[in-house]
């Protein structure tokens, strides 16, 4: 089975891409998430549940992500969620933020309370991910990211797209890089900052938790390590196909 290239155009006023947080503060990664990429994928088509199957098969397949140059900083909003509701009306209430059991999340006088988070945010962010995929797959995924089935978001239902995701599919990943580039310095004037890659070694890496192995209810994921290169404003052509 043949592989191709899939090129996504990743920009919007806000993202969030979590990554370790459970509730609390909810962080964000400087950088698209694979989960949140498979995500996005699994929205587009339509799927809903655990889908393991279908994440088994597309966990692995390398994924780069390109970061340009973004002066904005991370933008950190404090959140209250389950204050002010109605316990008297019984639609109203069961907002109140609640644990598994069913139990009040917060005990005040009976009632549940206040949670509060911060949620934090990339602001302003573009970014170019080029996910490698089989033929079969690329085309339907391609077809779905033009015809989403569900709406498709960055991370948070706030963080909407500002501007087309899907750019292309291609032979190799070069021309799926350069086409990246294209759109980067002709149409946005920016000028690359990082590279995130799994299979390019540099000194500067992260372990992550975010390969989805089940989504649905029981969200589970599991760890992968990136290497992040940055350009100091000299734009490198690396080659995913290379072998260390």
């Amino acid at each position: 089975m043949g592989k191709k290239y899939l090129l996504l155009w990743i920009e919007a006023p806000l993202q969030s891409w979590g990554c370790h947080s459970k509730f609390g503060p909810r962080d964000t990664c400087e950088f698209p998430t694979k989960s949140g990429i498979y995500g996005l994928f699994l929205c587009a088509l339509g799927y809903q549940g655990a889908q393991t199957k279908l994440l088994e098969r597309i966990a692995d397949l390398p994924q780069t992500v390109l970061g340009f140059k973004n002066s904005s900083p991370i933008m950190k909003d404090f959140q209250m969620v389950g204050s002010g509701y109605d316990t008297s009306d019984k639609w109203e209430s069961l907002n109140i933020p609640r644990k598994a059991d069913g139990g009040l999340a917060v005990a005040s006088a009976g009632y549940g309370g206040t949670k509060m988070t911060y949620r934090y945010y990339i602001q302003n962010g573009k970014f170019a991910v080029i996910q490698e995929m089989d033929d079969d797959l690329c085309s339907s995924i391609s077809m779905a990211l033009q015809n989403p089935v569900f709406d498709l978001y960055f991370g948070r239902k706030n963080c909407v797209p500002s501007d087309l995701i899907f750019r292309g599919v291609f032979e190799d990943f070069d021309s799926a890089y350069i086409k990246a580039m294209s759109i980067a310095t002709e149409e946005k004037k920016i000028q690359l900052d990082f590279i995130v890659s799994e299979t390019e070694h540099s000194p500067e890496s992260l372990i992550l938790n975010d390969v989805p192995v089940s989504f649905g209810e029981n969200k589970q994921y599991r760890d992968r390590r990136v290497y992040i290169k940055r350009q100091n404003g000299e734009f490198t052509l690396i080659n995913q196909d290379k072998q260390e």
